[in-house]
């Protein structure tokens, strides 16, 4: 009687590849037009302002700005927000020369 069975004594050493899963930019970062947010299977997290769900259900931004995540309707979200840009007030004259253009 034999030790083995017969066939091959390999029965395991198998695996897949890596796919690279998971979170791509953080809560707080700014992101670009067409950056992807995350690589994910199934929607674990769903797309929400500004994001929109590729066909491998990863999700990207659709604008520039700020990735937030957030929750609306217990689902965890995934938003784009815009940067908000502070405006300064326009210079006013010199005082030299608004006392010229009096002057005269």
């Amino acid at each position: 009687m034999g030790r083995s069975k017969g066939g091959s004594g390999a029965k395991n050493g198998r695996d897949s590849n890596p796919k690279h899963l998971g979170v791509k930019v953080y809560g707080g970062q700014t992101v670009t037009a067409g950056s992807i947010i995350v690589k994910q299977r199934g929607t674990k997290l769903f797309p929400g302002d500004n994001v929109k769900r590729a066909g491998d259900d990863s999700l990207f931004a659709t604008a520039d700005g700020i990735v937030t995540f957030g929750e609306r309707k217990n689902r965890k979200i995934v938003s784009v927000v815009a940067p908000v840009v502070e405006k300064k007030p326009a210079k006013k004259a010199s005082t030299k020369k608004a006392a010229e253009a009096k002057a005269e």
